[in-house]
């Protein structure tokens, strides 16, 4: 059996493919917005939960489209994330063609992890910093000077609100797939991320300063999980590379 499909097929044979498979993945993206659209309401009630626990119960729209433009970003929000493993799986299956059994088996496992860290993340967003964020900008209510200061949050705000932290937090929590990925590919070594951790460090609280509020706390519950898996992704570095030299010894062992 041959390790990859040696076969050359005519660049419009490739582009033909691309063609089915993008196609296949807008079905998909139309399919999951239409069911997302019907479930808009429901969808946009679970994301103000975090508003409603932090005592606030009330948004406003002073825009006569705002709304209906919310529910749409809701349903399509929420649809690239229902669709991401068909479109994910389209991807793979043009590309796998062109990969040997060894480069699809060091794959594979960074695609099964992908969505599962991006979920942690969007779970720790909503769940976690989220609540403690709104607490914190909401905290600005109440009597200034002898005026009455009350926060009147906008619907369309508070969806770029919910969608940064959420997007921002899962897109993170991807670092380890990022890093191990750059290592597999030649472009870093595990020696060079270990010198440059305090540089790495740097950069966490400056992505957290970005994507959070400013407030420290919850500057603090994205850079740290930043730092830790920046950790994590050196020990999983760790254990692919004595993996790797076990398979160079078996094989230089097997051709003796």
């Amino acid at each position: 059996m041959r390790d990859i499909d040696d076969t050359k097929a005519p660049l419009l044979d490739h582009l033909i493919e691309l063609r089915r498979r993008l196609l296949w993945s807008f079905a998909a993206l139309g399919v999951a917005f239409a069911l997302c659209l019907y479930f808009a309401k429901p969808i946009f009630a679970f994301l103000v939960q975090p508003l409603l626990k932090a005592g606030q119960g009330r948004l406003i729209y002073t825009n006569i489209f705002e709304a209906f433009f919310v529910e749409i970003k809701v349903a399509f929000f929420s649809a690239l994330m229902l669709a991401f493993p068909v479109v994910a799986n389209q991807l793979w299956q043009f590309v796998a063609p062109g990969l040997y059994a060894k480069e699809k088996r060091a794959l594979l496992p960074f695609l099964a992890f992908t969505p599962l860290l991006f979920i942690a993340g969007a779970a720790m967003a909503y769940y976690v910093a989220m609540p403690v964020a709104l607490h914190f900008l909401l905290s600005y209510q109440g009597n200034i000077g002898g005026v009455s200061q009350e926060a009147l949050p906008g619907v369309g705000n508070y969806l770029d609100f919910v969608t940064k932290f959420i997007f921002g937090f899962g897109v993170a929590f991807l670092l380890p797939v990022l890093l191990m990925l750059l290592e597999r590919a030649g472009i870093v070594t595990r020696a060079q991320l270990k010198s440059g951790r305090r540089y790495a460090i740097v950069g966490a609280f400056a992505v957290a300063a970005v994507l959070t509020p400013p407030d420290v706390i919850s500057q603090l519950m994205l850079a740290i999980p930043l730092v830790l898996l920046y950790e994590l992704a050196l020990i999983a570095i760790w254990f692919t590379e004595k993996r790797r030299a076990r398979d160079v010894a078996a094989e230089d062992a097997t051709t003796a």
